[in-house]
């Protein structure tokens, strides 16, 4: 058996950390479903493919909210800890060979940090682009995405606002941050306050309180 292992949602201030695993005797059915890598499909393809993907595997869901990532983050490098998401999650699902998005610039270090956490022999190949290369990752990369999207429609529904993609680059997404700090002083629910940017927007919101109230450096 073969494993296809890749995350969705390791850069984003807001959401979860998704980590997804698809396991198959034989890739054909994959190949027969034209999997390809996530980022390259629109979300209406990636969802209609999704139970397509299910019915011809098995699979496993690993989600990470953002507290557990700010703490994990205190204690251990986002390298180091997808390696032990990536080894959790090829530990549930046993295959002989399992194929790794690399998450690190090294392919051989991250192989490397992924085979010690499993206790169990299995052949590792991992490369970077492997969500292009082997339709297994395509599969999980798959997944993953359409798992932590669903996510980030509960988070939305649960607060209410429009919250956008939850990465940095996604204005709607900065300006929900803004105006929620400014409204209430401290950051919203599920955003990873261990984050450049949620450090940075909750500093300048304080900054501009202080100036306001003629605390601030003249």
């Amino acid at each position: 058996m073969i494993v296809g292992v890749d995350e969705a949602g390791r850069g984003p201030v807001i959401g979860p950390l998704v980590v997804a695993g698809v396991a198959v005797e034989s890739d054909v059915p994959l190949r027969h479903l034209n999997v390809r890598d996530s980022k390259k499909l629109s979300p209406e393809r990636r969802e209609a493919l999704a139970p397509e993907i299910e019915k011809v595997s098995t699979y496993e869901l690993v989600v990470i909210p953002a507290e557990r990532i700010d703490v994990m983050r205190s204690e251990m490098s986002l390298n180091d800890f997808e390696a032990k998401l990536f080894a959790e999650v090829i530990d549930k699902l046993r295959p002989e060979t399992a194929y790794v998005d690399a998450a690190d610039v090294d392919e051989i270090e991250f192989k490397r940090c992924v085979r010690k956490e499993l206790a169990f022999d299995v052949e590792i190949v991992s490369q970077h682009n492997a969500d292009e290369l082997f339709p297994v990752v395509s599969a999980a990369s798959i997944l993953a995405k359409v798992c932590r999207d669903r996510e980030m429609r509960l988070i939305e529904d649960e607060i209410g606002l429009h919250i956008g993609s939850g990465y940095a680059s996604d204005t709607d997404t900065i300006a929900f941050l803004e105006t929620w700090i400014r409204q209430h002083g401290s950051l919203p629910p599920h955003t990873r306050a261990s984050w450049d940017t949620a450090r940075r927007l909750l500093a300048g919101s304080r900054n501009h309180k202080l100036d306001e109230f003629g605390g601030g450096i003249p």
